[in-house]
């Protein structure tokens, strides 16, 4: 087994650069946890327009204890029950997602790399980096279409949040990757790169 924690800003491209991977490891069983589904239990009480203006780009924003947990227990060949988030209702869903232990478990969220508790279950820590701008017009696209946000709006949290929330918690976190992957999904080359790398890894472990 091998866990690899892909961290990297808002729009970097990070889902991207899993997908390929995943798609072309041979012989490999892949399993993503994705950060997001880790956001904490909205409090109780709270509307919906209230919870909507919370910061979900904070480390305090995640359930950072049992996303450790689970990510030793799948280290531990044990299975999970990992949680689900929506986004629109911002809170997590009753519904779970039942993780057996894989061949490749990987880690993927703008703050993967933020904990050393977490980084220390990684056997591999990589940051998909991105220009701002280009970052910005990804979650523009995304906020608008799947989120139903206005640019305007997307802007000015783009402004207030995600850029300062970047700058302080996301973009520091590149001092413990191993590999970072500039221009996010569209570095073909360096995903390659990286598969072969990985698939190299197990087949090293399958012959010890």
């Amino acid at each position: 087994m091998i866990i690899i924690g892909i961290a990297g800003g808002t729009g970097s491209g990070k889902s991207t650069v899993v997908r390929k991977i995943a798609e072309h490891i041979h012989g490999g069983q892949v399993s993503i946890i994705p950060q997001d589904s880790y956001y904490k239990k909205a409090p109780l009480g709270i509307p919906l327009e209230e919870l909507r203006k919370m910061n979900y780009d904070h480390p305090d924003a995640f359930d950072w204890d049992l996303l450790e947990e689970h990510i030793a227990a799948l280290r531990n060949g044990e299975a999970i029950e990992q949680p689900t988030y929506s986004v629109p209702i911002c809170d997590r869903l009753p519904e779970t997602i039942h993780v057996e232990p894989s061949d490749v478990i990987i880690v993927e969220g703008i703050m993967a790399l933020y904990r050393k508790k977490l980084r220390d279950l990684m056997d591999l820590r990589v940051y998909v980096d991105a220009d701002s701008d280009e970052r910005l017009i990804r979650v523009i696209e995304r906020d608008i279409v799947e989120r139903g946000r206005t640019a305007q709006n997307v802007m000015e949290r783009y402004r207030k949040v995600l850029k300062p929330m970047h700058k302080e918690f996301i973009e520091p976190t590149k001092e413990y990757a191993d590999i970072i992957i500039p221009q996010g999904g569209s570095n073909t080359r360096a995903i390659n790169i990286l598969r072969v790398y990985i698939e190299k890894i197990l087949r090293k472990q399958q012959t010890t």
